[in-house]
């Protein structure tokens, strides 16, 4: 893709970013850093929680192999994802023993459902850490993500990528992560009497087990949220640039 094609780094700006050598490609793609097309190798290995204002089990989900309804249960779904990476890289950058974490909000109703988001990454990661992982999980680096990240395969509005004293425990039936102060998740319990569920962001080739919500709370900006006794998911993940 020539220079031409690309618009202005206005638009990126406005939206959080703070390096003027980042551009948005057409047809509503992510932003993208000009001169660095190509796709290094990357992988990422960990766990990963999430949650949501969807009824348990999430209509997102897999059940028994069963594709889920899809339509979220209120229409509009608010949430926050985290991943603790346990081992991986981005080019020759370590990403070990970091964490992100993602919130959002997106409408079923709207045309492309597209995803509006927050990622914060680990403030005790150096700086070219958190470009590197600011790339992986908004999804420029390609890979895993073109195929299970809604936010990097669909249109999307990024409202900034941010460091975040971000905390996690990842324990199983009783997990909980923190971002500073803007989102703060802790789940309950386990869903009783399940069939194997299973998730497009951590993969459906991956097994995983469906919870309930003790704390969703999510303020920042315009995404501001406070729920409890809503679905959570748990499971491992595998990420790469399969190059």
């Amino acid at each position: 893709m020539g220079s031409s094609d690309l618009p202005s780094c206005e638009a990126s700006h406005n939206a959080g970013w703070r390096r003027g050598d980042w551009c948005v490609p057409r047809r509503g793609r992510h932003r993208r850093r000009i001169g660095s097309l190509a796709m290094p190798d990357w992988a990422l290995a960990g766990t990963y929680l999430e949650a949501c204002n969807c009824d348990a089990i999430c209509p997102c989900r897999r059940v028994g192999g069963r594709p889920g309804a899809g339509r979220s249960t209120h229409g509009v779904c608010v949430g926050a994802l985290s991943w603790q990476i346990e081992s991986g890289h981005v080019s020759e950058v370590d990403a070990a023993d970091l964490s992100v974490v993602l919130a959002f909000r997106y409408s079923d109703d709207e045309p492309g459902s597209p995803w509006t988001y927050f990622i914060y990454v680990d403030e005790r990661a150096d700086e070219a850490q958190r470009e590197a992982l600011g790339e992986v999980f908004t999804g420029q680096r390609g890979g895993t993500a073109d195929e299970q990240f809604p936010w990097a395969f669909k249109p999307a509005n990024l409202l900034g990528v941010r460091p975040a004293a971000i905390e996690i425990d990842h324990t199983p039936g009783r997990g909980w992560f923190r971002a500073g102060g803007e989102v703060s998740v802790r789940v309950r319990e386990p869903v009783p009497d399940q069939e194997p569920v299973t998730c497009l962001i951590p993969g459906h080739h991956r097994s995983g087990r469906e919870l309930f919500t003790d704390l969703l709370d999510v303020s920042d900006g315009p995404l501001e949220f406070e729920l409890s006794g809503v679905c959570a998911y748990e499971s491992t993940f595998e990420y790469s640039a399969r190059d």
